[in-house]
């Protein structure tokens, strides 16, 4: 891009894409992206991140590895005792209005796709996108020393959130996923992770498919007045 996105279209044009372009992303845009990222805000300035590439053949092994996990555990859902994720990243009681929004954001979607509430081989196509980086031609795995602390968890977050808004301003869009948390004993190896290493997420990049009707997908947001307290 010539003039990059100001900050507030930036944020207001930021979604999860759910189907990309196979358009290259130049090395030099995603190193540029993370160089931006790497001004992003941590305790006492740990800078607790480290980002993994994957492109090209790394990629692609990832996703026949994991996309293959995805489907013996489908077949025999004993499996799924051996992929634990590292952290809790959802509660293990749901309550509302958590749990609601959760059911609007998942009907909605497979709503738009039209698949029905009982359609389990649709269900599992459309999960195992995912594991697809939904087509994007980069994703990004990202992981933490396991001595840090929950703290370092909310330095992430800042630390995603800037990749993401970084990678709109280059015209790009991002899904970040912790729907592969669950293989990290697959995808670490794969990587090259040393073993003082957690997986924290993963993320899809590229150019978005706006030809797709999923794209046209947007969540909706509670407005700032439901969610803030102003004390006098």
């Amino acid at each position: 891009m010539t003039t990059p996105l100001s900050l507030i279209d930036a944020i207001n044009s930021r979604m999860s894409a759910r189907a990309f372009t196979q358009q290259a992303v130049p090395r030099e845009v995603i190193e540029a992206i993370l160089q931006l990222s790497a001004r992003a805000p941590s305790g006492t300035n740990t800078q607790p991140w480290k980002v993994y590439v994957l492109q090209g053949q790394s990629r692609n092994d990832l996703v026949a590895k994991v996309c293959g996990a995805h489907d013996a555990i489908r077949a025999n859902p004993e499996l799924a005792a051996e992929y634990r994720e590292e952290y809790d990243y959802y509660p293990e009681k749901w309550v509302s209005p958590y749990i609601d929004r959760r059911r609007e954001n998942g009907w909605s979607l497979y709503g738009l796709l039209g698949i029905g509430k009982g359609d389990k081989d649709a269900m599992h196509a459309q999960h195992q996108r995912n594991y697809k980086f939904f087509d994007a031609p980069v994703g990004l795995m990202f992981t933490l020393d396991k001595v840090m602390g929950r703290g370092s968890l909310v330095d992430y977050g800042m630390f995603l959130q800037t990749v993401m808004l970084a990678a709109r301003a280059y015209g790009l869009h991002t899904c970040p996923q912790a729907a592969w948390n669950g293989f990290a004993k697959i995808i670490l190896p794969h990587i090259g992770a040393q073993d003082n290493e957690m997986l924290v997420c993963g993320m899809a990049l590229g150019y978005a498919d706006e030809t797709d009707k999923v794209n046209t997908f947007h969540t909706p947001r509670v407005s700032a007045a439901e969610f803030t307290h102003w004390l006098a």
